[in-house]
């Protein structure tokens, strides 16, 4: 019997000496933070949760480039911790979800015309009415005089255009078409903008990588990706002329040209459109790429565990930006959205 209660209470101890340590080791545990979205920011998000958990090793991150349709169907199913959208969401997504999400811009980036044209070397320009032509299958050759017009010293092959869009719900398509339909009124009128259109013509590429991994392999063919995707694949990319009638190699500053364009006009909820800004020197097609969240936080730990991520990202984050040709946010609006961010309620 004393041999039976030693062992009891010995098992007693080493039970209660669990329970005490149980917890710690729980603690210690890294938090595991998952997100889904676009692709149209996975160089730039990739090289921030590396960084991050450098400073901070007990958040790890777990981020599927799925395409923004996808985020913002993972986001509001709730299946994900944050979503990411190189679209806003229309007021009527955002009555659909069962909670107030808020919109975080990360970066902005410019949405490139890339080609792959065997023999020239030379930087194409391409007006509005050229880009939107070969959208709709107005323009089917290379050498039509919408193209070769603006080419005069470029020789320009008499062969047929493969356009090559996007076949997945995408951020980049929705400032792709955004764009098509500032400046066709045919485009707006029957095709219209969105993460997923109905295209008129071309193949179908999932995701930035498909599209340039489609452009990369096939002669003579044209599509839109974003501008670290064209240069990562070392593919050619044209000079777009803007509303001030100017040609503007996508870059950078020109980028950065866009959002100063709009930082007067900024909306509270930051839901705003980049696309054919006012401004000689400005790029017209580009656009911000935003974090989807919660502002009600029902896991405290991972709530504030993104929370303070995003804290970092908009500030010592934006460091790493230009090295992969996102343009930074200007420092007035890494003010406003930490204000946003106080919006957040944990737990």
């Amino acid at each position: 019997m004393k041999r039976t209660n030693r062992f009891l209470a010995s098992a007693a101890g080493i039970l209660s000496l669990m329970m005490m340590l149980t917890p710690l080791g729980f603690a210690d545990r890294p938090k595991l933070i998952n997100g889904a979205g676009a692709t149209f920011p996975y160089p730039i998000y990739s090289k921030w949760f590396s960084e991050y958990q450098k400073v901070n090793p007990s958040v790890n991150f777990n981020y599927q480039s799925i395409g923004s349709g996808g985020g913002i169907k993972q986001i509001s199913a709730r299946t994900v911790d944050f979503g990411a959208s190189d679209a806003f969401l229309t007021n009527e997504q955002l009555k659909a979800a069962p909670g107030r999400l808020i919109h975080i811009p990360t970066v902005a980036g410019a949405v490139v015309v890339t080609y792959h044209l065997p023999g020239v070397s030379e930087k194409l320009k391409l007006t509005p009415d050229a880009i939107s032509g070969i959208f709709l299958g107005e323009i089917k050759k290379w050498d039509d005089p919408a193209i070769s017009g603006n080419n005069p010293d470029v020789s320009l092959p008499n062969a047929d255009i493969i356009v090559v869009h996007r076949s997945d719900g995408s951020g980049t398509t929705n400032i792709f078409t955004d764009y098509l339909s500032s400046i066709s009124s045919t485009w707006k009128r029957n095709v219209g903008k969105g993460t997923s259109v109905s295209w008129p013509v071309g193949l179908g590429g999932k995701g930035n990588e498909g599209v340039a991994g489609t452009i990369k392999q096939t002669p003579n063919s044209l599509g839109y990706v974003e501008l670290a995707y064209a240069e990562k694949n070392h593919l050619a990319y044209a000079q777009v002329q803007n509303k001030s009638g100017n040609f503007i190699t996508p870059s950078l500053e020109s980028t950065t040209k866009a959002i100063q364009g709009k930082l007067d006009d900024m909306p509270g909820d930051f839901r705003v459109s980049l696309v054919n800004p006012d401004g000689p020197e400005a790029y017209p097609i580009a656009g911000f790429t935003w974090i989807l969240i919660y502002q009600k936080q029902k896991d405290a730990q991972k709530g504030r565990a993104v929370v303070e991520f995003l804290k970092w990202a908009v500030r010592d984050g934006q460091k790493y930006a230009n090295e992969l040709l996102y343009a930074s946010l200007p420092q007035e609006m890494a003010e406003k959205i930490d204000s946003k961010l106080e919006e957040i309620q944990i737990g």
